[in-house]
């Protein structure tokens, strides 16, 4: 049976830097946000997201993402209209891509909101990636380039690193990558033991 390994840490914590890591070591790794990204692109979602939330977030008939995040990363009640269409739509992309890779003793499902989406109880075990949030939040402006304000806004929209922590297993601490590294080879070895 395959143990499902879940990953997670708020925005900007270096958890698909850890997540590629262990995609290197031959892990099969599931990127949620990666594939809730390409599920916005399928007819059937597409037309939900236009009834839910109408024409205005659509130009020549292309979904804008910005106008979506804009709507949902400052409204608490439209975002949970948007996760209500896609936590489902994800749940079932997973169930399918974990079949096709049971015969790996653990993947890896990475996800920003595990917790928050509930997913985590679909997990064996669950990771949290921690790094301080002044890093967080000058990660993410520079690669998303995107205001401080905007990250804010999008980081209290997650849980904590303290509620993120009091749910897993184990915490990889991202301060350096390649101790953050040698933290997940510390934690492989206790996967693969039991």
């Amino acid at each position: 049976m395959t143990k499902v390994i879940g990953l997670t840490g708020g925005i900007g914590s270096g958890k698909t830097s850890i997540a590629n890591y262990f995609h290197s070591l031959g892990i099969p790794v599931y990127i949620a946000d990666e594939e809730s990204k390409n599920l916005l692109q399928s007819p059937e979602i597409r037309h939900r997201i236009r009834e839910e939330f109408g024409d205005s977030i659509f130009e020549n008939d292309t979904m804008s993402k910005h106008k979506l995040a804009e709507i949902v990363f400052n409204d608490s009640e439209a975002l949970s209209r948007l996760n209500a269409i896609m936590h489902p739509a994800v749940k079932k992309h997973f169930e399918q891509w974990l079949k096709q890779h049971s015969e790996f003793p653990i993947v890896i499902k990475e996800a920003a909101i595990l917790f928050e989406s509930g997913s985590y109880k679909d997990c064996d075990k669950i990771i949290t990636v921690t790094t301080p949030v002044a890093t967080r939040i000058r990660r993410v402006m520079e690669r998303d380039k995107t205001s401080r304000e905007n990250v804010l806004q999008r980081i209290k929209n997650q849980w904590s690193d303290e509620q993120r922590i009091s749910k897993s297993d184990y915490v990889i601490e991202n301060t350096n990558i390649t101790t953050a590294y040698k933290q997940a080879d510390e934690i492989l070895k206790k996967l693969t033991i039991r």
